[in-house]
């Protein structure tokens, strides 16, 4: 029997959503991050093997929102509880269920989809500190199952993928097999872009980077990718951030993201970035949509 179906994977920001699709591909698809919400957009992570077919939705985290960016992400997140036919919860190894997962919970508890738990980090905690979660969310009674894992360490990964194929009934095979998700090259260049800018640009600038890929070009008889990419600030003071002294940094964020885009590519890649100021735009409701975000 082959199985086959489409999973919508909820939780929270950084709670390591992303983390674990990357652990179930072996491939780097969607952002990564320790600042929260990074994922942007609804991201198809496509696992194939000899019986089965999981389109898994990688949703943005659910938050707050504070502009109008967020505002988006918010109902990209909602709408994706009911357009798949399995929905996956994660939760992290918090003690307490705090007010967004209840919040969570009460979006879920309103839907008519079968629902997994996963409780990630348990490498953080003690057996019995793990009992004392699984309890408090099996009482719910809205659960099919609930899965300990830790994303981090691939641990109970391949446990996860076994209780997702128990809940899916026998389908077809809607993508080929060798196709790990929907989304095109220039999309996972500009957020691997982003992730590095991110990584090396720590606490000193707000969430406000959007990356733009202006030129995608192979070389004639060259296994060489031109990319030309603009790194897209808030404001002019984020700019000069970016940039660095000298240069420094957006040379930094060019190396990083070029080693990555190398191995995704399998190809060599010569990577040109600019920084420009679009004022405010997670505010502007107009720059949002342009930017994709609609």
């Amino acid at each position: 029997m082959f199985k086959s179906g489409f999973v919508s994977v909820v939780g929270r920001a950084n709670v390591g959503k992303s983390t674990l699709m990357e652990k179930i591909l072996k491939e780097k698809v969607s952002i990564i991050s320790s600042k929260a919400q990074t994922t942007r957009d609804k991201i198809q992570i496509i696992y194939n093997d000899d019986n089965s077919q999981i389109i898994f939705l990688d949703t943005p985290g659910i938050q707050e929102p504070r502009n109008k960016l967020q505002d988006y992400l918010l109902e990209v997140s909602k709408e994706s509880l009911e357009e798949r036919d399995l929905v996956v919860f994660v939760v992290d190894n918090s003690l307490e269920i705090g007010r967004l997962d209840h919040y969570i919970l009460d979006l879920l508890s309103k839907v008519n989809r079968k629902k997994i738990l996963l409780i990630n980090k348990i490498d953080l905690i003690t057996d019995d500190e793990y009992k004392l979660i699984e309890d408090k969310y099996r009482s719910m009674g809205i659960f099919e199952d609930i899965v300990g894992i830790s994303a981090l360490r691939d641990t109970n990964i391949d446990r996860f993928i076994e209780v997702i194929k128990d809940n899916l009934d026998e389908g077809p095979m809607y993508y080929p097999n060798d196709m790990i998700t929907d989304k095109s090259e220039r999309f996972i260049v500009s957020e691997i872009i982003r992730e590095k800018a991110l990584k090396r640009l720590g606490a000193e600038i707000p969430h406000g980077i959007f990356v733009r890929i202006d030129q995608f070009k192979k070389r004639k008889d060259k296994n060489l990718y031109d990319i030309y990419a603009t790194i897209i600030t808030e404001k002019e003071s984020h700019k000069q951030i970016v940039i660095g002294k000298k240069g420094s940094k957006i040379l930094q964020i060019g190396q990083d993201a070029r080693e990555d885009i190398e191995r995704f590519m399998n190809a060599k890649v010569f990577l040109k970035l600019w920084v420009k100021v679009e004022k405010d735009w997670r505010k502007n409701k107009n720059m949002v949509e342009k930017f994709g975000y609609k």
